[in-house]
C-alpha cells in the first residue's frame, strides 16, 4: 500500500503537469525495456528496441545496477535539452553519494562510473551521449504520440476535477485508490516480485511541498515516485492505452475525432486563431454552409464562441476547446 499524506496546504498544491517531460518518459521506457513482466504485450516491442539501440546507449545499463537508479536522474524539464541540463547541474556531492548508494554490494564498478564519481567531464560526456542515443531510438519516433496522449490525459483530469472534485480526479488516476482524512491510499501488488515499484508498504509525507502528477505512457508497473528534499513530490503513474507505443499510431486527435467526428475536429484545430465562417471554410476545404453547421455544433458543446460584428461572424476557441486540442487559446493558456 502506498500512502501519500497531505496537509491542508498540499491539497491546494496538487497539479497535473501541463506538458509531458521527456527525461522521465525516457527513463520509464528504459525501465520497461528491462522489466521481464507483461511479456505478451511488450516482448516484441522490447526485442525491436534492444536490437535498434546503438552501442552509445549501453552505459545507461551500468548506471542502474540491480535496477536501482541514482536520484540525480530524477528531473523534469519541459524539453529534452532542459532535462539533460538539469541532470548535468546536479551537485557533485549528490552525484557521488548516489553512485555509492546504487553500487553498494554490486561488485566491480565500471571505469566510466568511477570517472563520473570523480566529476570528470569525459564521463559526463559519456552519459550525455548515452541518453541522447537512447532518446533518439526509443522516444523520438513516438514523441508526437506521447504529446497527444498527454493532452488527452490532462483534459480528462481537468474535467474530472472541475466536475467532481479533486478526490474523484485522484482516484481516477489510480483505480481502486481512495482519498480519506488527508491520505491518498494507493493499493500496490507486493505479490509481484518482478516489479520493484510495488513495495509492501510505503508512506510519503508531502509536508507542504505539494504534488505533481506526471502521466507516463511506457511504464506499466507501480507508481514511480520522485521524493527529494525541498521539492514537490512527483508521482509518475501509468496512463494511456496500456499498449507499447509505436511510430505512426494516432494519439489524442484520433480519440477526439471519434467523439466529435473528423471534420469537426479539423474545424476545432483550424481555430488556432479566430476566424470568420468564410475563413474557416477556406482553411478546412468545406463549404460555408457546412462550416457554419459544424461551428454551431461546437458552440453548443462549449468548445467555441461566436460573436457578430455587423454582417461578419467570428469564431474562436473557448478555454475548454483549447484544452481539448492542447494549444493556447487566444486569451492565453487554458491552465493559467
Amino acid at each position: 500500500m502506498l500512502r501519500i499524506r497531505f496537509t491542508a496546504d498540499d491539497l491546494t498544491r496538487v497539479r497535473l503537469a501541463p506538458l509531458p517531460s521527456p527525461v522521465p518518459e525516457l527513463h520509464a521506457a528504459l525501465l520497461m525495456l528491462g522489466a521481464p513482466h507483461e511479456g505478451l504485450l511488450f516482448d516484441r516491442w522490447r526485442g525491436r528496441l534492444l536490437r535498434a539501440l546503438p552501442g552509445a546507449a549501453e552505459p545507461l545499463a551500468e548506471l542502474v545496477p540491480g535496477g536501482t537508479a541514482p536520484y540525480f536522474l530524477d528531473v523534469l524539464g519541459g524539453t529534452r535539452e532542459e532535462g539533460f541540463a538539469l541532470i548535468r547541474a546536479a551537485r557533485p556531492e549528490a552525484v557521488r553519494s548516489e553512485l555509492e548508494r546504487v553500487y553498494a554490494g554490486q561488485g566491480p564498478v565500471p571505469p566510466w562510473i568511477r570517472a563520473l564519481h570523480a566529476g570528470e567531464s569525459e564521463a559526463w560526456g559519456t552519459l550525455d551521449r548515452a541518453q541522447r542515443a537512447a532518446y533518439e531510438t526509443v522516444l523520438a519516433p513516438v514523441w508526437p504520440l506521447v504529446q497527444d496522449l498527454h493532452r488527452a490525459e490532462f483534459t480528462r483530469f481537468a474535467l474530472t476535477a472541475a466536475e467532481q472534485g479533486l478526490a474523484a480526479a485522484l482516484t481516477a488516476v489510480a483505480p481502486g485508490s481512495r482519498l480519506r482524512d488527508g491520505v491518498w491510499e494507493w493499493p500496490t501488488d507486493p505479490a509481484d516480485p518482478e516489479d520493484p515499484t510495488n513495495p509492501a508498504d510505503r508512506e510519503i509525507r508531502l509536508d507542504g511541498r505539494g504534488l505533481v502528477l506526471l502521466p507516463t505512457f511506457h511504464w506499466r508497473g507501480g507508481p514511480l515516485v520522485q521524493d527529494l528534499p525541498d521539492r514537490p513530490v512527483v508521482l509518475g503513474y501509468p496512463a494511456g492505452r496500456g499498449l507499447p507505443l509505436a511510430p505512426g499510431d494516432r494519439g489524442g486527435d484520433g480519440g477526439l475525432a471519434a467523439v466529435l467526428g473528423r471534420t469537426r475536429t479539423e474545424v476545432l484545430h483550424a481555430l488556432a486563431e479566430p476566424a470568420t465562417t468564410t475563413d474557416l471554410a477556406r482553411r478546412t476545404g468545406i463549404s460555408n454552409a457546412t462550416a457554419s453547421a459544424h461551428a454551431a455544433a461546437l458552440r453548443a458543446a462549449g468548445l467555441i464562441s461566436t460573436t457578430r460584428t455587423g454582417r461578419s461572424v467570428h469564431h474562436e476557441r473557448t478555454p475548454l476547446g483549447a484544452l481539448f486540442v492542447g494549444l493556447p487559446s487566444a486569451g492565453g493558456p487554458p491552465w493559467t
